[in-house]
């Protein structure tokens, strides 16, 4: 098992990246979020990576978190979500978001990827609601918390909190700009 690279990057385009280490160039595929948070080309980096192993290649996935590439493994865990969508999710939506979605129940945000139909999203909120946190209350730190604490004491139930909280995004944004956003979402 390759847990993770460290090299120089040589290549980045499309979904793809290679890392050289050491003399030898390893062809990885990553999440389009993962390519934007890399270096530039010529500079060092750390991947995280997950070696998939089948009938006909060898293919190393990239992550730029451990934390990406654990929910990476949940997601291929799930049956109808192979890595290519794995990596659809990862690409589309933050692993917070992901997290916040599925403990929510939220199958319409988890359709905006591409290639995941509903189908696919309820069977993704249906094996993964449990092992990413139930009711999500461990989920939320920092704003969203305070977000969170307020759509409670406006007198709505934890998991409409939830639901309303799916999407957000924090950005360095502060807790009335994110709880005016989640009350818009309640509103839909």
């Amino acid at each position: 098992m390759i847990s993770f690279l460290e090299g120089e990057i040589v290549q980045k385009a499309g979904a793809r990246l290679v890392v050289d280490v050491s003399g030898v160039g390893y062809d990885l595929l990553v999440p389009t979020s993962t390519l934007a948070s890399l270096p530039p080309v010529g500079l060092r980096a750390r991947v995280h990576t997950r070696l998939i192993v089948r009938d006909d290649a060898m293919l190393l996935y990239g992550f730029s978190s451990t934390d990406e590439r654990e929910l990476f493994d949940l997601l291929t865990g799930v049956t109808g979500v192979g890595p290519k969508v794995a990596l659809a999710f990862l690409s589309s939506l933050t692993p917070d978001a992901i997290r916040r979605s599925v403990v929510a129940g939220d199958v319409g945000a988890l359709t905006i990827v591409p290639g995941v139909g509903k189908k696919v999203a309820q069977r993704v909120v249906l094996d993964l609601r449990d092992r990413l946190g139930g009711e999500g209350d461990l989920l939320f730190e920092g704003p969203l918390a305070d977000v969170r604490e307020a759509l409670l004491a406006l007198g709505l139930t934890p998991q409409e909190a939830i639901g309303a909280m799916s999407g957000l995004e924090v950005d360095g944004r502060a807790v009335d700009e994110l709880l005016k956003e989640a009350l818009q979402q309640v509103g839909r």
